[in-house]
Parts: structure tokens; C-alpha cells; sequence
């Protein structure tokens, strides 16, 4: 694994927590490298916006509930209108995509055991394959550009850290009814279930957001 990713999963992870300060030397010496592939991997990290610039190094970015609520709103109207513009312009080949990566998400909440960072890994994955499958269908590479830079990965994963098997089953059968209103070109059903599909995340991931704050307070006591 080389330096930006190993980075990269640690914040997602929780083992780098929100506020933590990441220093070159300190990540060198634990993954072994030389600091030039570190710098490499905190700049990139700095333009995605999980990590932001401190006086000497980055720290980990903390959000906050308003940068959740502003997050998740514009990742609602940007995949909405992703799901809306795949059911006017998507092909066969692009509904197989969808499908394929529906049935990845089904096996992968099948095999899930809670609390399992490899269980959860593989959701993960898969759910973003189907959200990208969308985005793709709607062949428009303006929207794909806009919502890489809103989708925050550990937001993202730590929203299905909390969800349990029934909650991942509903999130599967509204993809399901994402699918059929995009393969039907029902563009506005589609828009409207792919609204409902990001507010319900962003409802989770707040109502959850305490529990994460004290989880990573917890881990800083036990250093």
C-alpha cells in the first residue's frame, strides 16, 4: 500500500481521528519511506479536503454538523440530477453496470458482520461502484468532476459503520428502486428516489455524529 492510501484508510477508519495532527517524519518512520511520497500523499490529501494545512504539518479534518448538512445537500441535488439525466440517456450497457453492482452490494451485505472493518470496506465499495454507474449512465462528465469533490469518503463510511442489517437492506432496495425508475426512464422518480437515498444517509450520519465524537475522543484518552 503505498503512502496516500494508507493514509487515506486510516482517516476513513478512525484510526487517524478528526482533529489528529500528521506529521511527515512521524508517517515516514512508520511506513518506512522516505518524506518526499508523504508530502506527495498530504498534498493530494489537502485537495480532497480530508486533511487541512496547520502552521508545521495538516491535521485531520473535523466536520461539523453544519458542514454535514451542506455536504449531503449538495450531493442530493448533484445525484439527483445524475439518477434524473441516466434515465433519459442511459444505455444497456449501462444498466448492466448498475445491476452488477446492485447484486455486489446484496453479497456484500449478505457476508456483513457488524463492527467488521473488512465487512464494511466491501459495502462501501460497492455502493460507490453503483452510485458511479449512475453518474456514468448520465453522460455528462461535468457532474462526475462536481460530486468527486463532495463525496467525503469517511462520512460515507462511517454512516454504514451504524447501520445494522436491516438498514442496509432498505438502502438495497432503494437502489433497487433507483435501478427500475432509471431502466423504465422515469427520470423524475428517479431523481426523487436518489433524494430520499442521500437525505437518509445524511440523517443517519447525524444522528449518529455524537457517538463518533466520543468513540474518537476515547481513542485519543488511550494513547
Amino acid at each position: 500500500m503505498d503512502a496516500y492510501e494508507f493514509i487515506k484508510d486510516a482517516i476513513i477508519e478512525g484510526k487517524f481521528v478528526p482533529g489528529m495532527r500528521l506529521a511527515e517524519e512521524s508517517l515516514a518512520k512508520e511506513m518506512n519511506l522516505s518524506r518526499t511520497p508523504i508530502r506527495e500523499a498530504i498534498k493530494q490529501l489537502e485537495a480532497e479536503g480530508l486533511v487541512i494545512p496547520l502552521k508545521r504539518g495538516v491535521s485531520v479534518r473535523h466536520f461539523t454538523k453544519e458542514d454535514i448538512r451542506q455536504i449531503y445537500d449538495l450531493r442530493t441535488l448533484l445525484e439527483g440530477y445524475a439518477a434524473s439525466q441516466a434515465a433519459i440517456h442511459r444505455t444497456e450497457d449501462d444498466l448492466l453496470k448498475m445491476e452488477k453492482a446492485n447484486v455486489l452490494y446484496e453479497e456484500a451485505i449478505n457476508r456483513n458482520v457488524e463492527s467488521d472493518m473488512d465487512s464494511l470496506k466491501d459495502i462501501v465499495e460497492v455502493n460507490q461502484k453503483f452510485h458511479e454507474a449512475i453518474v456514468a449512465a448520465s453522460n455528462n462528465e461535468h457532474i462526475h468532476f462536481h460530486i468527486s469533490k463532495v463525496v467525503v469518503v469517511p462520512i460515507v463510511f462511517r454512516s454504514f459503520y451504524w447501520y445494522n442489517s436491516f438498514q442496509l437492506k432498505q438502502s438495497l432496495e432503494v437502489h433497487k428502486t433507483i435501478l427500475e425508475a432509471i431502466k423504465s426512464r422515469e427520470s423524475e422518480r428517479a431523481r426523487i428516489a436518489m433524494h430520499e437515498h442521500i437525505y437518509q444517509g445524511r440523517d443517519h450520519v447525524l444522528k449518529h455524529l455524537e457517538q463518533i465524537k466520543n468513540i474518537h475522543l476515547l481513542k485519543e484518552e488511550g494513547k
